[in-house]
């Protein structure tokens, strides 16, 4: 691979874990979304706003840890001002897939 980056380019990402608190839907988002808190531990509970109604439903995804992008700047979406990125992976339909640690991690916890 040609697009190599180096160590402290990737430190420059901020990414954390954290648990999905509370879920809201997002009816006036352009394209499905729900309204996301999620706890972060230190950082305290950030607002994000996700496509993945999908695959999802807004009882499932309260309690699922996910991994955040923590530095992103925050992005207004109509009403709505997300703090950070909750990371996904496209599935063959192009449904998003939340990005998860396999176990339980301390909220807050970056990945290294």
């Amino acid at each position: 691979m040609e697009n190599n980056i180096t160590w402290d380019q990737f430190m420059a990402v901020d990414l954390r874990v954290g648990t999905i608190v509370r879920a809201e839907a997002f009816p006036e988002a352009r394209k499905p979304a729900f309204k996301l808190w999620v706890d972060l531990g230190e950082l305290g509970i950030k607002k994000s706003s996700a496509q993945i109604t999908r695959r999802y439903t807004l009882e499932e995804v309260v309690g699922k840890q996910v991994i955040c992008v923590a530095n992103f700047p925050k992005k207004q979406i109509g009403s709505w001002l997300s703090e950070v990125l909750v990371t996904g992976f496209e599935d063959e339909e192009g449904h998003i897939v939340l990005a998860q640690p396999q176990a339980q991690v301390p909220n807050g916890k970056r990945l290294i």
